[in-house]
């Protein structure tokens, strides 16, 4: 499901028009971002949470020459999906 079709279905289910659809889901993504760019950890109960980690400098190959390189240390957001999520996901 691409971003349209995800706007699609929110305008169906909430019965909104897809205009108001479209900037309630930008507003969503934009406070996620500000969110996750001051630190801070977004928790949605039933789906999951989204926090942001520190990944260590470390040493690494190019795979083509297998020569070292060094890989600086950056942050990164990490997903853990919920109970909720994780039951429908795996439901048979």
């Amino acid at each position: 499901m691409n971003k349209a079709e995800l706007i699609d279905s929110i305008a169906s289910s909430a019965k909104l028009t897809k205009a108001d659809a479209g900037r309630a889901l930008d507003a969503t993504i934009d406070s996620i971002h500000k969110a996750l760019k001051k630190g801070e950890r977004i928790g949605l109960v039933g789906f999951g949470s989204f926090t942001v980690a520190k990944r260590a400098a470390r040493t690494g190959r190019n795979p083509q020459t297998g020569k070292e390189i060094k890989i600086a240390a950056k942050k990164v957001v990490k997903f853990k999906a919920g109970a909720e999520l994780a039951g429908t996901v795996n439901k048979k």
